[in-house]
């Protein structure tokens, strides 16, 4: 699946989160999936924007990971579902948004968390969800002027055609 349908599924199922617990876990997923878009860009993406699509993965990475993995669901991990970038500038707008829906679900479950724990993971989540879209709107910031699509899992960017007319 290409990456703005799975970034439009995830803020999809986090718009329907209905508690904490599936806040957390939409939280995970945009993660995982920030981790895979700056894993496949840093491997095939445009060359200015490799270290910072490095940057990403493992921002992503640590998003995603560590001991509070919430138990995903019968879906699985969407990102594992990623086949292409396609429009790899639609791509990161999308996640960017992702990202701060992401921030913004998290605060109001910090802000209604009477447990000291699960207040304090919310807090990383929101620093981590923070972490990456700062990364994304640095890779915006150094694609090129005509942008860049990538199909298939090991594609190298190619300018796109509409904004070349």
């Amino acid at each position: 699946m290409d990456a703005v349908r799975l970034i439009g599924v995830g803020r999809r199922a986090l718009a329907q989160s209905q508690d904490a617990p599936d806040i957390m876990r939409e939280a995970w997923q945009a993660q995982a999936l920030a981790q895979a878009i700056g894993g496949r860009l840093a491997a095939h993406g445009p060359p200015e924007s490799r270290g910072e699509a490095r940057s990403l993965s493992e921002a992503g990475a640590r998003g995603s990971g560590g001991s509070a993995v919430p138990v995903v669901g019968a879906g699985g991990i969407r990102a594992a579902q990623l086949t292409e970038l396609g429009d790899v500038r639609a791509a990161l707008v999308g996640l960017g948004v992702l990202l701060g829906d992401v921030g913004i679900a998290l605060v109001g479950v910090a802000s209604e968390s009477f447990e000291e724990g699960a207040y304090w993971q919310c807090m990383e989540a929101i620093d981590a969800a923070d972490e990456s879209r700062d990364h994304v709107l640095e890779i915006l910031r150094r694609l090129p002027e005509g942008g860049v699509v990538m199909t298939g899992p090991d594609a190298e960017p190619h300018p796109d055609s509409d904004s070349a007319a």
